[in-house]
C-alpha cells in the first residue's frame, strides 16, 4: 500500500477527534462559557451541520480541480476552525467556528476516498478505503481519550490548539506524499455531477447508509446508561469501554476492506446481517458485565465491517461523479447519526426500558439490508448490466489511476 495512504489517515485522525471530543468536554466548555450543557450540546449539532452542508457543496465546487489541491485546502479550511474554536471569545463565536470545522470533513473524506482508489491496483480499493478510515477509528481509540485529558487538565482551548497541530501536520503529509495529479475531476460540469447523483441506484446506495449507520447510532447513542443501569458498570468505566467500541470499529474496518476487495456486496450483506444479530442480542447481552463489554466491541465491529462496501457502492453507482457521490455519502453517515440517535431517543422517551433503543437498532439494520436488497434487484433489471452476485465495480479517480510519479494513467475500468 503506498504511503500517500498514511497521509489520508493522518487527517482523517484529525477530524475523527475533532468530531467526537466535544462529547467529552461539554461540562468544561459550560463552566469556561457561562452556559448550560444542553446549551453547549448545540456545539455537536453545529459540526454535525457543518458536515451535512459542507460535504456535497465544497465536493461539486471543487470537482474539476486536482484533488491533491483540494484535499490540503479542504485541511487548510480544518485548521482555520479548530484555531477559531480555540480563540473563541464566546458561545456564538464558538459555534460559528464548529460549524466551518465541520466543513470540510465530508468533501475529504469523499475525495479522499477517490484518491486512496486511484493509487491502488483494482482488486485493492476497499483495502485502500478502509484504511483511510482507519485514522477515524483509530482516533476514537487514542484521540478523543488523550484529547479529551488534554482538555480536563489545561482547558478545552488546548485541545483544538492540539487538533490545528494534528491538520498541520495532515497538510505536509498530503503535501509530501500523493502524488500530483496533473488531471482533473469529472468533467460533466456541476450540472452533469448532480444529474450523476440523481438516480434511482445512487439514492438505494445512500439509502442503505442512513438506515445502517442509523442503527447504529440508534444503540451507541444510549450505550453509557445501557452499562451503567443494565450492565452494572460504574461511570468511570465508561471510557474504558467506548475504546473498546473503537477497537471493534478497527477491527471491522479493516477486515471489511480485505473481504469487500472479493465480495462487496457479500461483505455489505454479511456486515448489516451481523448487526441485525448484535443489536437484536444487546437486551440479553447487557445482562452481565463481561458480556457487555462482548457487546460493545462486536457493535463497533459489525456496523463498521459495512463502512467501506458502502462508500465504495455509492462511488460505483454515480461512477461519473465519484467524488461528490462519495462525499454526499459522508452526509449520509451524519444523518445517519442524528436521525439514529432520535429515533433511539424515542423508543426511551416511550417507557420501553434502557436497552430498547438497540432493539430499535436491529429494525432499522433490518431495513439496511432490505434496501440493500431492492438496490440489487434494480442491478439486475438495469438494461445492459449484468451484475455478479456479491461483487461491484468501482471506477479509480476520475477513470485514472495515479502513479509514484504524479503521472495519470489511463485505465478502463472494469463493470
Amino acid at each position: 500500500m503506498p504511503l500517500a495512504l498514511l497521509a489520508l489517515a493522518v487527517g482523517a485522525f484529525g477530524i475523527g477527534t475533532t468530531e467526537f471530543v466535544m462529547m467529552g468536554l461539554l461540562p468544561n466548555v459550560a463552566d469556561d462559557l457561562h452556559i448550560s450543557i444542553p446549551t453547549a450540546g448545540h456545539l455537536v449539532s453545529a459540526y454535525a451541520l457543518g458536515v451535512v452542508i459542507g460535504a456535497p457543496l465544497l465536493a461539486a465546487v471543487t470537482a474539476r480541480m486536482p484533488r491533491r489541491r483540494v484535499l490540503i485546502g479542504l485541511m487548510v479550511l480544518f485548521v482555520t476552525g479548530n484555531a477559531l474554536s480555540a480563540a473563541a471569545p464566546d458561545y456564538h463565536w464558538l459555534m460559528a467556528a464548529r460549524f466551518l470545522s465541520g466543513l470540510p470533513h465530508g468533501a475529504f473524506f469523499g475525495v479522499g476516498a477517490v484518491v486512496a482508489t486511484g493509487l491502488v491496483a483494482p482488486e485493492r480499493k476497499a483495502r485502500s478505503v478502509s484504511l483511510m478510515f482507519l485514522g477515524l477509528t483509530v482516533a476514537n481509540i487514542v484521540g478523543v481519550p488523550v484529547a479529551t485529558a488534554m482538555g480536563q487538565q489545561l482547558g478545552w482551548r488546548a485541545t483544538f490548539l492540539a487538533v490545528s497541530a494534528i491538520g498541520l501536520a495532515a497538510i505536509a503529509a498530503l503535501a509530501l506524499l500523493v502524488p500530483a495529479d496533473h488531471g482533473h475531476g469529472e468533467s460533466g460540469g456541476l450540472r452533469g455531477e448532480i444529474r450523476a447523483l440523481g438516480s434511482v441506484p445512487v439514492w438505494l446506495a445512500l439509502g442503505t447508509t442512513v438506515a445502517g449507520f442509523g442503527a447504529l447510532f440508534s444503540a451507541y447513542s444510549y450505550v453509557t446508561p445501557m452499562l451503567t443501569d443494565a450492565a452494572g458498570y460504574a461511570e468511570s468505566s465508561v471510557t474504558l469501554l467506548l475504546a473498546l467500541f473503537g477497537v471493534g470499529a478497527t477491527a471491522g474496518n479493516l477486515l471489511g476492506g480485505r473481504l469487500a476487495d472479493h465480495s462487496l456486496r457479500g461483505t455489505l450483506f454479511g456486515g448489516l446481517t451481523a448487526l441485525v444479530v448484535v443489536l437484536a442480542l444487546f437486551p440479553v447481552l447487557m445482562g452481565t458485565a463481561w458480556s457487555a463489554a462482548l457487546a460493545v466491541t462486536l457493535l463497533g465491529m459489525a456496523a463498521f465491517t459495512t463502512g467501506s462496501p458502502l462508500q465504495l457502492m455509492v462511488m460505483e453507482k454515480a461512477s461519473a461523479a465519484p467524488s461528490l457521490a462519495s462525499s454526499a455519502n459522508q452526509a449520509a453517515f451524519n444523518l445517519a447519526n442524528a436521525g439514529g440517535a432520535w429515533v433511539g431517543g424515542l423508543a426511551l422517551a416511550a417507557g420501553f426500558g434502557v436497552t430498547s433503543p438497540a432493539v430499535v437498532g436491529a429494525g432499522l439494520a433490518v431495513l439496511g439490508l432490505a434496501v440493500a436488497g431492492v438496490a440489487y434487484v434494480v442491478d439486475l433489471r438495469s438494461p445492459g448490466s449484468v451484475p455478479v452476485p456479491g461483487s461491484a465495480s468501482v471506477p479509480a479517480a476520475g477513470g485514472e489511476r495515479l502513479v509514484a510519479s504524479g503521472e495519470p494513467r489511463r485505465e478502463r475500468a472494469s463493470r
